[in-house]
């Protein structure tokens, strides 16, 4: 159970948190485990976070599950990867839909395997009318890809007459977007010591406060997702405007 202190219990809780999930491999290689039992570890490390942050009041929570760069992996490795998926799909639901958890998955869906598409969909229309923290998992997604399909539908209407060229702004690209109808991230955090972004949200974090942190993935939990919201409410968000006087 999560208990909520003063400073993270106020206006300043970020509404969307967007997590890129980074140090799986290292984490079982520094162990003498393969990659696979780094996965299942950060498996659970997903159930951690996702109970936290539904508890402190979230309201978006983003996790970077597996990248459109990520199928240049070994065949393997990604074979892993899916299985471990679809054991997660069919454990977790059940779970989040109690607890009033939707969940929703952003990225390419046709480059998924069928069954794990049709454990997909499942979710989502299970947990579709749930009021509680959105658990937005990107799987086969690339920002860049987004942009660029984004751009393409914009013009095709263009094109057809169904939008004028004038029309087109910030607000309306954005609406075609995957991320439609939800909020853009206060707060991006990754883990592993990397710092950069790896093709995540491009169009979305714009604005966003950015937290590294040393841990990797699998050791990832309630105390460091609590951390980096405190690091996160320690910032003046400024919005490309001067800072305020003091």
């Amino acid at each position: 159970m999560v208990t909520v202190s003063a400073a993270q219990n106020d206006e300043a809780m970020p509404a969307h948190i967007a997590i890129i999930m980074d140090g799986n491999g290292r984490w079982a290689k520094a162990r003498g485990l393969p990659r696979a039992e780094g996965h299942r570890r950060g498996a659970e490390a997903v159930r951690r976070v996702v109970e936290a942050a539904s508890e402190l009041g979230v309201s978006y929570l983003t996790l970077f599950g597996f990248s459109s760069e990520n199928w240049k992996r070994p065949e393997r490795e990604i074979d892993d990867l899916m299985l471990l998926l679809r054991l997660y799909l069919r454990s977790e639901i059940a779970e989040m839909h109690k607890n009033n958890i939707r969940f929703r998955m952003i990225g390419d869906r046709n480059a998924l395997p069928k069954s794990v598409i049709e454990l997909i969909d499942h979710a989502e229309s299970t947990t579709a009318n749930n009021t509680g923290l959105t658990l937005v998992l990107a799987l086969s997604y690339g920002g860049r890809q987004e942009i660029v399909a984004a751009t393409k539908e914009l013009c095709a209407k263009v094109s057809a007459g169904e939008l004028e060229l004038e029309e087109i702004n910030d607000e309306r690209f954005g609406s075609q977007l995957l991320t439609q109808a939800m909020p853009d991230p206060d707060l991006v955090i990754r883990t592993s010591g990397e710092q950069r972004i790896s093709n995540f949200l491009l169009w979305q974090i714009a604005y966003s406060e950015f937290v590294f942190l040393d841990v990797l993935w699998p050791d990832f939990g309630e105390i460091q997702l609590r951390d980096a919201i405190t690091e996160y409410q320690s910032r003046e968000r400024r919005y490309g405007a001067s800072a305020s006087p003091a």
